[in-house]
């Protein structure tokens, strides 16, 4: 198994050193999805994220301050049960991948109070993760995000590359090389 997985990342490495193959990157991804990850939807094409100005714990953000790291943006609520189980292994994705070329960003959206949300986190054990929050769900309508959990994976550039609707197990081998194909690959 891993001499196929190193085999479809030399593959993908060559075909990125090669130009620009956005069809084959993508095809190789694909090829990496197993369990959960087969949720996992890549675009033929980027797509731009919102602009909007969400809440951090510096003040208003907005998705492009995280341009040139792979980004993974995880829409959530405190009420929402699939995301209190998909938490943690997010928690642990920042904790093994995060960097300057990796951010976890999970987007609490709607009515979710600072309160509410630090209640949250301690409860599952997250500490890792800063509070950001879409008050009024602008970005999520705005990106199209209709139910949650929703995860959607950023390039570099900071525009939409993937999907995931629901949870995932986003602890399992299948997520973290998918993530790590997407950080090893050289900026364009």
């Amino acid at each position: 198994m891993r001499l196929v997985k190193s085999l479809l990342l030399y593959t993908a490495m060559c075909l990125v050193a090669n130009g620009p193959a956005l069809a084959a990157d993508t095809a190789t991804l694909e090829a990496l999805r197993h369990g959960d990850m087969k949720k996992l939807s890549f675009h033929a094409e980027p797509k731009s994220v919102s602009d909007l100005e969400f809440s951090g714990p510096d003040g208003a953000m907005r998705l492009t301050d995280f341009d040139d790291q792979i980004v993974l943006v995880n829409f959530w609520a405190t009420w929402c049960a699939p995301c209190r189980k998909e938490m943690p292994m997010l928690s642990d994705l920042q904790t093994q991948l995060g960097g300057d070329d990796f951010q976890v960003v999970t987007l609490a959206t709607g009515r979710n109070s600072p309160e509410g949300i630090a209640k949250f986190f301690g409860e599952i054990g997250v500490e890792n993760l800063p509070h950001y929050m879409d008050h009024r769900q602008a970005i999520a309508r705005d990106m199209g995000v209709l139910g949650l959990p929703v995860t959607i994976i950023l390039n570099r550039e900071g525009q939409e590359i993937a999907r995931l609707m629901g949870d995932a197990d986003w602890s399992s081998d299948s997520a973290k090389d998918i993530l790590q194909t997407l950080i090893d690959e050289p900026a364009s």
